[in-house]
């Protein structure tokens, strides 16, 4: 864990993202909701774990900690994809949309140019 003016240091100098850090054993795998600075590794030192995720059980065992989560987004601190669709299933952040791709234009063909 980090001291607090270490965190202190990370959080004003440097981006944070809401991010999946991987526990667990071979072919079982569990996640923490942890914040992060957004250079660091996977499963690297974290500032702060604001929950668990378990995709194992059935239904899926969600647990995010609401004002911890609301904090560090007022904060600006960014989830990543995974994190924005746990966040959208317990209704703390709006549900990630994915623009359809936009048809390329055909090019214009004007009268001089075919000639």
């Amino acid at each position: 864990m980090l001291t607090f003016r270490e965190q202190r240091l990370i959080i004003t100098n440097t981006m944070v993202r809401i991010r999946l850090q991987r526990t667990g054993a071979k072919n079982q795998p569990s996640y923490r909701v942890v914040v992060v600075d957004s250079r660091a590794p996977r499963d690297t030192a974290y500032i702060e774990r604001i929950g668990h995720y378990n995709p194992l059980t059935n239904p899926e065992t969600v647990v995010i900690e609401q004002a911890k989560a609301d904090k560090w987004l007022k904060q600006g601190a960014q989830p990543s994809e995974a994190v924005a669709r746990l966040l959208s299933k317990q209704g703390l952040w709006a549900a990630p949309t994915k623009q359809p791709p936009k048809a390329k234009e055909a090019p214009v063909v004007t009268e001089a140019a075919t000639k």
